[in-house]
């Protein structure tokens, strides 16, 4: 039954609505220390404390607790069947609605009925193949403000950096205020349409330090730029339209360059578990 990993999952998941990572809410308090402008500071000084709040009495961040968006990362290597790491998460996932203060929000069919599955299932499962031994999970609680607001261009293969600047800013920017800002930005480059919408949500879960140092620059250059906008906190202008970009790349096709974003709003709810020997051995 792999108890022991259902329940690891399960309470990062539960621990995931209700706490933001470290480096998130050091983000958050970051622009509320250099905001000027005072709409934008009554905003973020709101969700300072919402996140206090959470914290202290275990309700979660967000009315919207969000679809259980999910990457199994699957290691080539490991002795552990993929079936039996599936099905444990998708129990964990289940248990988790059931345990946390976790919203109705999934509907089993999307365009006629529209009928609440009562039960914030299925989750949305993704597979890949990694080198190693240990394989990994990890789950964004994804609010649908911000999916609202994600989005895919398929460029001009000449367009360019430039092209790609201008693509996710005018995103960005026909976004405006709704996916709650400030926003934390995954970008996807390359590939096919899905693959890049695939890669903009990976590059959510977590930072990735470039070897080729031009991607670096292009994610200042977005940060700055969607700055620029001044959407601000709440959409009430000022300096924290976005406080992170990051970006992962694949090759595409001589003809193509598809860019895909993925926002996230300030509460980005992540989880992420290290499948090691020990979460499979039973008490």
């Amino acid at each position: 039954m792999l108890q022991k990993l259902e329940k690891e999952i399960k309470e990062k998941v539960i621990e995931a609505s209700r706490t933001l990572p470290p480096d998130v809410a050091a983000a958050i308090k970051a622009a509320y220390e250099r905001e000027e402008k005072a709409e934008a500071r009554i905003v973020l000084k709101a969700i300072l404390d919402n996140i206090d709040i959470a914290g202290k009495t275990g309700l979660p961040l967000c009315q919207d607790t969000g679809l259980f968006w999910t990457l199994i990362s699957y290691a080539k290597d490991s002795p552990y069947p993929l079936s039996d790491l599936v099905d444990t998460t998708e129990r964990a996932l289940s248990k988790a609605a059931e345990e946390g203060l976790f919203r109705k929000s999934i509907v089993s069919e999307p365009v006629f009925d529209r009928c609440n599955t009562g039960t914030n299932m299925p989750p949305v499962i993704t597979i890949e193949l990694i080198e190693g031994k240990v394989s990994t999970i990890d789950i964004l609680l994804k609010g649908f403000g911000s999916e609202n607001c994600s989005a895919v261009r398929t460029l001009n293969p000449t367009a360019g950096k430039d092209g790609v600047v201008n693509a996710v800013v005018d995103m960005v920017r026909e976004a405006g205020g709704k996916p709650c800002p400030p926003m934390f930005l995954g970008i996807g480059i390359g590939g096919s349409v899905d693959r890049a919408a695939l890669l903009s949500k990976k590059a959510l879960i977590a930072k990735v330090r470039h070897k080729d140092e031009r991607y670096s620059d292009l994610e200042e250059e977005i940060l700055e730029r969607v700055n620029e906008l001044s959407i601000g906190a709440g959409g009430l202008g000022g300096k924290a339209t976005a406080l992170e970009v990051n970006i992962l790349y694949t090759p595409t096709h001589i003809a193509g360059l598809p860019v895909a974003l993925s926002i996230s709003c300030w509460a980005d709810r992540k989880a992420h578990i290290a499948v090691g020997e020990e979460l499979w051995k039973e008490d």
